[in-house]
């Protein structure tokens, strides 16, 4: 295994879609599917992603409330059409779960309680291992994996910022600064760029736009080489 992989601290499109077809060999798979596939939509911390309540959903308005931790920015996001979908089908079966009634956590364990961040370390590490990845998996690859998802596609560095909720945008560029892509029309472009400040319902829309665009089916295919990453 080269250096390169043991270093990479992202999962690719496609190595997130075997994660997911993989689990659904197992038990509690739509709740686990549900879990990663929003801790990647969404670029969610692990204690975000298992901070989710019930209340932070609107499945009729697609909008889902997130609360940064890390004194990060907390905002409203889109939900793509596969994420409702998923959601959903958790929720049919999370009415089976003990003492589901009585929890307001979104994500509960087999007990009833809400899921911990070792319980979620445990199924998406060995998970990745089963799946043969050529990484082993962790929660917060996770959240890298949308930076740079984002960043391939070519959204705005101060988009992806807001959009992750870091308040220093250093934290931001890690995933731009590895885009070489970035550059290829900087001079037919020279003279169409506008400095402006984005508003929240552009935000929203341009993120919906990009997501819908890779995930509104079921199986994920690749679109373009530009979705591949090096």
């Amino acid at each position: 295994m080269s250096n390169i992989i043991l270093k990479r601290k992202y999962l690719t499109h496609s190595e997130i879609e075997v994660l997911l077809k993989e689990l659904e060999k197992h038990s509690h798979a739509d709740r686990n599917i549900c879990m990663i596939f929003m801790g990647f939509i969404h670029g969610f911390r692990v204690s975000e992603l298992l901070g989710l309540q019930l209340a932070d959903v609107d499945l009729e308005g697609k909008k889902l409330r997130v609360q940064r931790l890390k004194n990060g920015f907390s905002t409203i996001h889109p939900m793509v059409a596969r994420e409702i979908q998923l959601i959903r089908k958790w929720l049919s079966l999370r009415q089976r779960y003990k003492n589901s009634d009585q929890s307001d956590w979104l994500f509960l364990s087999r007990t009833g309680a809400r899921m911990s961040r070792q319980q979620f370390y445990k199924i998406i590490r060995q998970t990745s291992l089963k799946a043969n990845l050529a990484v082993c998996a962790n929660p917060h690859m996770l959240r890298h994996s949308c930076g740079y998802a984002l960043a391939d596609n070519g959204v705005d560095t101060r988009l992806i910022q807001d959009y992750l909720g870091h308040r220093n945008i250093r934290h931001t560029v890690r995933y731009t600064a590895s885009n070489a892509g970035r550059f290829e029309t900087i001079w037919l472009e020279r003279g169409k760029r506008k400095l402006s400040t984005i508003s929240t319902k552009l935000l929203t829309n341009k993120l919906s736009h990009f997501f819908n665009s890779i995930y509104l089916h079921p199986t994920y295919k690749k679109q373009s080489n530009s979705l591949i990453y090096p």
